[in-house]
C-alpha cells in the first residue's frame, strides 16, 4: 500500500472538497490510489445534500442557450472547480439550462424548484454542494452568446446586424467587462464617487490650481472614466483602433444590451488553511 502522505490528502481534499480526516480515510480505504478514493468517495453517496447545504459554493459553470431570437444564461455552482469538469455535473448544468429555455424562463426561483430532485440525487453522488445560483433570459432582434471555457459566459442583444457580429460582440464584454452599454447608463452616484476618488488622490496636483483647471481636470478623469466603463466607448479587442460603438455602427446595427456572467462573481469564498486544519486535528486525537 502507499504511504498515506500529508501531500496526498492534500490533494485528495482539493480536488474533492472534503474534509481531510474523510479523505484520509478514503485514502486507507483505497490502499493509497487517489483515483480509487476518489471514485469511492462519489459513488458511496453517503453524505446527503442536508448536510451539504451550507457549505459556500463559489465554483461551478456558466452556461448559455441561443436559438429564435432568445437567450438564456444561467449560472450553477459547486463547491469545486473539479466537480464542474465531471460529467455528471456538466449533464445537470445542461438539463437546466435547456429546461429554463423550453420553459421560457425569465426568473430563477421556478428553475431551482423544478430542479431541486436531480440536484439533491446529484449532491447525494458527488459530495458536495450544488446551486442553481442565477438566470438571466433575454430577446431581440439578434441575439449572441459567448462562452469562455465554462467559466464566463456572456449574451448581447442587438438592434440589426448578424450572429456573428453579436458574438464578437459578446467576446469583447467576456474579455474587458463593461459596466454599461454607453455613458449615459453611468448612474450620478458613480460618476460623483469617481469626482471624489479623483480629488482624494491628486490633491497635492490640484492644490493652488485655479478653478477652471481643476474644472477641465476633472472633466477629463470623469471622461476617460466612462469611456472606460461604457462599452461603445471601449477599443475593440480584435481590432484596438476601432470603437466597439463604432464597429457596430457601421454595420448598420445598434446594442441594445448585454448579460455578463462570472463564475462565482459576488460570492464571498471561504479561505481554509490547511496547516491550522492539520494542528487542529492533530490536538483534537491527543485529547
Amino acid at each position: 500500500m502507499a504511504e498515506i502522505t500529508a501531500a496526498l490528502v492534500k490533494e485528495l481534499r482539493e480536488r474533492t472538497g472534503q474534509g481531510m480526516m474523510e479523505c484520509k480515510k478514503a485514502l486507507v480505504a483505497a490502499g493509497g490510489d487517489i483515483e480509487k478514493a476518489i471514485d469511492d468517495m462519489r459513488a458511496s453517496g453517503a453524505i446527503k445534500a442536508a448536510k451539504k447545504a451550507g457549505n459556500i459554493a463559489a465554483e461551478g459553470a456558466i452556461a448559455a442557450r441561443v436559438e429564435g431570437g432568445r437567450g438564456v444564461i444561467i449560472e450553477v455552482n459547486s463547491q469545486t472547480d473539479f466537480l464542474a469538469l465531471q460529467d455528471d455535473f456538466k449533464g445537470f448544468v445542461k438539463d437546466s439550462l435547456d429546461e429554463a429555455f423550453t420553459q421560457n424562463l425569465t426568473d430563477v426561483a421556478p428553475l431551482i424548484a423544478s430542479r431541486e430532485s436531480a440536484r439533491e440525487a446529484l449532491v447525494a453522488k458527488c459530495g458536495e454542494n450544488v446551486n442553481i445560483r442565477r438566470l438571466t433570459a433575454v430577446s431581440g432582434e439578434t441575439v449572441g452568446a459567448y462562452l469562455h471555457g465554462h467559466r464566463i459566459g456572456v449574451l448581447v442583444v442587438l438592434k440589426g446586424g448578424n450572429d456573428e457580429l453579436a458574438k464578437h460582440v459578446a467576446m469583447h464584454v467576456a474579455a474587458s467587462n463593461p459596466a454599461v452599454v454607453s455613458p449615459d447608463q453611468v448612474s450620478e452616484e458613480l460618476v460623483a464617487k469617481e469626482k471624489e476618488i479623483f480629488l482624494q488622490l491628486n490633491a497635492d496636483k490640484i492644490a493652488g490650481k485655479p478653478e477652471n483647471i481643476v474644472e477641465n481636470m476633472i472633466k477629463g478623469r470623469i471622461n476617460k472614466f466612462l469611456a472606460e466603463a461604457s462599452l461603445v466607448e471601449q477599443a475593440f479587442i480584435m481590432d484596438p483602433e476601432v470603437k466597439v460603438g463604432d464597429l457596430v455602427k457601421k454595420a448598420g446595427a445598434e446594442i441594445v444590451s448585454f448579460v455578463r456572467y462570472e463564475v462565482g462573481e459576488g460570492i464571498e469564498k471561504a479561505e481554509n488553511d490547511f496547516a491550522a486544519e492539520v494542528a487542529a486535528q492533530v490536538a483534537a486525537s491527543k485529547q
